[in-house]
């Protein structure tokens, strides 16, 4: 069923055509009959909070499709995007099962589908399937590893501009080969950019446009071109 979105829904998970290879939903027809009985399917515009840091465990959600920020925030107001959540994922796993509030915000940086499951039900889902509670590890592991390499670029990493060129490198690895080099879709903002690697816009606005004047980079509209990984691995000492 299409929505303002631009979106077709996926009503049933059972016959759901976004199940992704290794994602949450990549489970038996048993678990999946069982996720679909207690599950809530919403689409979502860009902008939507699907919840906020310090609030009470609800549930898990999982992105259907669309794309996610996590974010956390200091006393100060300034904001740090942890990660960006892909569909297929899910978020607020960690929270639900230890009973605590969750540590970070979410919200949809694209239109987006996105299944809720109460903590409740979530619980007795991975208690009670094996294969669900295999995916949940996989999806909890797949977030240390991220976190993990976070922390590796933000505190061992130089300069900026080196912070900002393993990132783009980092997007190459989900990126398209074609003559022009290698294609990634960013549909972040420069205020957003600048949020994943701790700096300020004004300096990532200067530093792409480095990046394009050296030539490590082509940018047209939302997409950026890498010629070559060689221009941004020069710049990269770790």
């Amino acid at each position: 069923m299409p929505t303002p979105y631009n979106l077709v829904m996926q009503q049933h998970c059972s016959t759901c055509t976004l199940r992704k290879s290794g994602g949450f939903c990549d489970v038996s027809d048993t678990t999946i009959n069982e996720i679909d009985s207690v599950k809530y399917t919403t689409a979502y515009p860009k902008g939507s909070v699907l919840f906020v840091e310090g609030e009470e465990p609800r549930g898990v959600f999982v992105l259907c499709s669309g794309r996610a920020k996590l974010t956390t925030s200091s006393t100060e107001g300034k904001t740090l995007i942890v990660k960006i959540v892909e569909a297929g994922d899910v978020i607020g796993v960690s929270s639900s099962i230890l009973d605590k509030p969750y540590e970070l915000s979410a919200e949809t940086i694209e239109p987006a589908q996105v299944t809720f499951v109460r903590r409740e039900h979530f619980l007795r889902l991975v208690q009670t399937h094996t294969d669900a509670s295999m995916r949940t590890a996989q999806q909890l592991s797949a977030a240390y590893a991220s976190a993990q390499r976070g922390m590796r670029t933000l505190g061992l990493s130089q300069t900026t501009s080196e912070k900002l060129a393993k990132l783009i490198l980092g997007w190459c690895d989900k990126g398209e080969d074609t003559a022009r080099g290698t294609r990634v879709k960013v549909l972040l903002t420069h205020e957003e950019i600048a949020q994943m690697i701790g700096t300020t816009r004004e300096t990532v606005t200067r530093l792409l446009s480095d990046f394009k004047r050296r030539k490590v980079i082509e940018v047209k509209g939302s997409t950026y071109f890498v010629p070559s990984p060689s221009g941004l691995l020069d710049m990269v000492s770790i």
